[in-house]
């Protein structure tokens, strides 16, 4: 019984290295073909090392973009779609979670009907709700999509679910108001939850190519995804040169994830849990 055992955690292991060699391998592959020559990133069969390593892609990419108005822009988007998704989706599941008011069910069915419906539907109101604010062009005209998240407000549900009712009972007989039982009580206990969602919505931010590319025009308020869009020619590509442009966007959410895997790990892990 035993040997059985142990072949089968081998087993589930080897899967499992497999599977993490297979997605570590586009990330092996974007940094070996930043340090290419063009001849050399075009060569079929491919050529997985290059002879010499190219850091003047890297130089090349760098003068070419303004990347510190990219890192700022990105970052001040990534900053307010956190504060503002992670605020309204905790609000909104709260009440979903722990109130009784008329047509709850119905709230939460359309919240979860919005997390079937592709983005792309939502691109023209939205694009018109922002042209008629007068925001295009503007920092404020990327948060404006991010500002609630039906998938917030789904994942933090699932803490606030698993939470004593006893808590609220117990903090409404001392006078405590419904703002309060929240502010004070349930968001603390659900501190794993919002810490995932702000990581989520951070990579969420971070990945949006299509509504930055149609909100922004000029290149000073273009985000990293867009910008490095602009390197993609349309009838030929300097690789080299967009893979290190690539290898330079991804190092603030590589930084941010070795900051917060704990926190990262724990909420996904622990969502859903009874």
């Amino acid at each position: 019984m035993q040997t059985k055992m142990n072949k089968t955690i081998a087993l589930i292991h080897i899967v499992l290295i497999i599977g993490s060699l297979l997605m570590v391998v586009p990330f092996l592959w974007m940094v070996l073909t930043s340090g290419k020559t063009i001849s050399e990133s075009t060569q079929i069969p491919p050529q997985i090392f290059p002879e010499v390593f190219q850091i003047e892609n890297y130089k090349a990419v760098w003068n070419s973009l303004p990347f510190v108005s990219f890192y700022i822009n990105t970052g001040l988007m990534i900053v307010f779609r956190v504060l503002t998704s992670t605020l309204f989706s905790a609000m909104a599941a709260f009440a979903v979670a722990k109130l009784d008011f008329p047509g709850k069910n119905l709230f939460f069915g359309i919240v979860l009907t919005q997390m079937m419906i592709p983005s792309q539907i939502y691109l023209t109101p939205q694009y018109l709700l922002v042209q008629n604010l007068g925001l295009l062009n503007s920092i404020p005209a990327l948060v404006i999509p991010g500002i609630v998240s039906a998938f917030g407000t789904f994942l933090l549900r699932q803490f606030f679910i698993k939470l004593p009712d006893e808590l609220m009972e117990a903090a409404t007989i001392d006078g405590a108001t419904t703002w309060q039982v929240f502010y004070r009580i349930y968001m603390p206990l659900a501190r794993s939850g919002l810490v995932a969602l702000g990581i989520f919505t951070s990579l969420f931010a971070f990945k949006d190519l299509m509504w930055p590319l149609v909100v922004n025009m000029s290149q000073d308020k273009m985000t990293l995804s867009a910008g490095l869009a602009s390197l993609q020619g349309q009838f030929t590509t300097n690789y080299p040169q967009l893979m290190a442009g690539s290898v330079i966007a991804i190092i603030p959410m590589i930084i941010l994830y070795i900051i917060f895997q704990k926190q990262f790990i724990e909420g996904i892990a622990t969502t859903g849990g009874k």
